[in-house]
């Protein structure tokens, strides 16, 4: 699988099959928008500054309809007409909880959230949030290179190590 995903320090998914396995299994169990996943999947990436990811989730993103515009605005979603009520409020989420040491997730962003989505959404968007950044980690210090990515290959990886 090294052809598909390279990486420049160490391929996990070769050397911990099982445990990145896992890691696609919590990623195809979150039920959410898939709209809203994207723009918090690209945010997350951008904020931490994941090249692969954002190449990836970006792709992914436009494969699914997501016009240009709002990707580029994606890291001023703020100063943007662009976005609806709901995805700022998702985006708003990300931020504080994928810069969780510069203040721990506020009650005004959370309650910004809560008002926006019903408390099972609310999970997904915790879940998405939170396998976001276990991956950002993942394929930073892995090094995993940006620009290899087509839409589809994730799943065709995933469906290669359903055995494990």
């Amino acid at each position: 699988m090294a052809d598909m995903f390279p990486a420049d320090r160490i391929q996990l998914i070769d050397v911990a099959r099982r445990q990145m396995a896992a890691m696609f299994r919590l990623e195809q169990s979150i039920e959410l928008d898939e709209r809203v996943a994207n723009l918090i999947r690209v945010r997350a990436s951008q904020v931490n500054g994941c090249a692969v990811c954002i190449d990836m989730h970006w792709k992914d993103a436009r494969a699914a309809g997501e016009s240009e515009e709002r990707l580029y605005s994606l890291d001023c979603w703020r100063e943007s007409p662009l976005y609806e009520d709901a995805e700022r409020a998702a985006l708003d989420l990300t931020e504080a909880v994928t810069l969780i040491s510069e203040g721990h997730v506020p009650d005004e962003v959370w309650d910004r959230a809560s008002a926006a989505f019903s408390e099972e959404e609310l999970a997904q968007i915790v879940l998405t949030i939170t396998a976001i950044n276990a991956w950002n980690r993942l394929m930073i210090t892995s090094r995993y290179e940006p620009g290899h990515y087509q839409p589809g290959m994730l799943e065709a990886a995933a469906g290669m190590l359903k055995a494990a």
